[in-house]
């Protein structure tokens, strides 16, 4: 495939991801063109974009959903290139097509591609296909349960009920008696046709307490394809990753390998092109495939930090032409925490409002993706992550140590965070004894007590530091969306592959 230069970006995203996404862009040369809805006139993606398009949609939660608008935009910007993040539109082969029918590049794997592993059970086919160990399921061509039910009794309960399109826990349920199966598969299907568009479900059988691993995947238009290690993502909570890190503790090598060897044959199977996640079960010694996520995950920095690359800069470059790039040897470990705008003492409950105050950790081995301003407002419309916390250690300890001391420093006044919440959970004895499954949650929750009084104090002293200079608080509301300072100022130093 001949190279074919980006020169203008269009980011069909918004907030951490649409930033790291300018960040990389710009240090190779390509302008960037932002896009809002109603509700994000004053984001910081906004701000920090070459130039910014509005979208028409009146649904500030369907804006981000609306392919002609956003086609619309690009057009009118000038961009010959779209990279649509995660979430979204981002797994859409529609989408895909619709960008490159436009004669723009998409900054992703095409609609081919996402058509034979975007699909769960595509996905679930081409394994059994190439020999990858999958999870007993059954393929559903309707919601009658009867077929279901049979299923149930043969391979036992509780199963689980997925949904063939999309991803982040929506259209999942457990299903612990036959009784159950009914109403789960119909609010299964629901859910996920108003998340994807796609009400398919299928059903698994439910795996007890195994360990979520994924393996980072690049392919490029030559055929090249690499695996840059693998995650552990066993830390969620109702299906939602919570905590990451890498390399997968405890993970025997001889596993590790069978795992990154399954990764590439499916991608090859596939002719898999630009990032991808192939993510397994992982039981004792045995591992199943789960799905592939056919986009950039929200977790990549850790792969980044410990592989000293920057995988946006690979996406775009894979999307002009060039060869994938073979991996260096991974180095050290490192530990993601996902911020949400959510109150973890009153069952997660989301939380919106003003930002008042923002003060973002800092030191060796400490990096936030965050769109996080003063004054910023945080929306009923939208994901809840706030920011993404990554500490790369020398090994596993010094990490977790680091995570500590940076959800020590995070302070956000204006609306309640899960920053507390995680930096008990990394400090609990269960996470420091690396002691991983998808059960971690539900169990370290059985016993834990928030301290708010320890919480309030942390963020008083929080605001205190950065009213008196002493640490570094977010863009101001008098610099943002442009004034004389610029507005990266003030989210400190950021190398995406090498911050140690």
């Amino acid at each position: 495939m001949p190279s074919r230069r980006i020169k203008k970006l269009l980011i069909a995203n918004r907030g951490e991801i649409a930033v790291r996404i300018i960040r990389s862009a710009r240090m190779m040369g390509i302008r960037t063109v932002a896009i809002f809805s109603a509700a994000d006139s004053g984001a910081l993606h906004v701000a920090l974009a070459d130039e910014a398009q509005p979208l028409g949609a009146p649904e500030p939660a369907q804006s981000y959903l609306n392919i002609k608008a956003i086609l619309e935009a690009a057009l009118a910007a000038g961009a010959d290139a779209i990279h649509p993040g995660y979430g979204f539109l981002s797994e859409r082969a529609e989408f895909a097509q619709a960008v490159a029918d436009a004669g723009m590049t998409f900054v992703g794997p095409p609609s081919r591609v996402m058509d034979a592993v975007g699909d769960k059970l595509a996905a679930r086919h081409l394994a059994i296909a190439v020999g990858v160990p999958v999870v007993p399921g059954l393929d559903l061509d309707s919601r009658d349960p009867s077929e279901a039910r049979r299923f149930g009794e043969e391979t036992g309960f509780p199963l689980l009920v997925k949904a063939a399109a999309g991803g982040g826990g929506r259209g999942m349920r457990v299903v612990e008696t036959p009784a159950d199966l009914g109403a789960a598969l119909e609010a299964a299907s629901r859910e996920a046709a108003a998340a994807f568009g796609d009400g398919r479900v299928y059903l698994e059988k439910f795996v007890a307490r195994p360990r979520h691993v994924e393996v980072q995947i690049l392919g490029d238009n030559h055929g090249g394809i690499v695996a840059l290690g693998e995650r552990d993502c066993s830390i969620q909570r109702r299906h939602q990753k919570l905590v990451e890190e890498s390399p997968a503790p405890n993970l025997p090598d001889s596993l590790r390998s069978r795992l990154l060897d399954a990764a590439i044959r499916l991608g090859r199977a596939a002719d898999y092109r630009n990032a991808g996640t192939v993510e397994f079960l992982v039981a004792g010694d045995q591992f199943y495939f789960l799905e592939v996520n056919a986009r950039l995950q929200v977790e990549h920095p850790l792969t980044e930090l410990r592989f000293n690359r920057d995988l946006v800069a690979d996406q775009l470059a894979i999307a002009m032409g060039e060869p994938v790039v073979e991996p260096g040897a991974p180095r050290g470990c490192a530990i993601e925490c996902r911020i949400n705008a959510e109150d973890a003492a009153h069952d997660f409950r989301p939380a919106t409002g003003t930002i008042a105050e923002v003060v973002l950790p800092q030191g060796p081995g400490v990096r936030v993706d965050t769109y996080l301003t003063r004054n910023a407002q945080v929306t009923p419309y939208y994901d809840s992550l706030l920011a993404k916390l990554i500490c790369w250690g020398e090994d596993r300890e010094q990490a977790r140590r680091r995570m500590l001391g940076a959800l020590g420093e995070f302070a956000l006044l204006g609306i309640e965070t899960t920053a507390a919440f995680l930096a008990d959970l990394i400090g609990s004895e269960a996470f420091a004894a690396a002691a991983l499954s998808t059960a971690f949650i539900p169990e370290f929750l059985a016993t834990w007590r928030p301290d708010d009084a320890r919480l309030k104090a942390a963020l008083l002293a929080a605001a205190l530091r950065s009213r008196s200079g002493s640490a570094t608080p977010a863009v101001a509301a008098e610099n943002h969306p442009s004034r004389t300072r610029s507005p990266w100022t003030a989210l400190g130093r950021f190398e995406p592959w090498s911050d140690r």
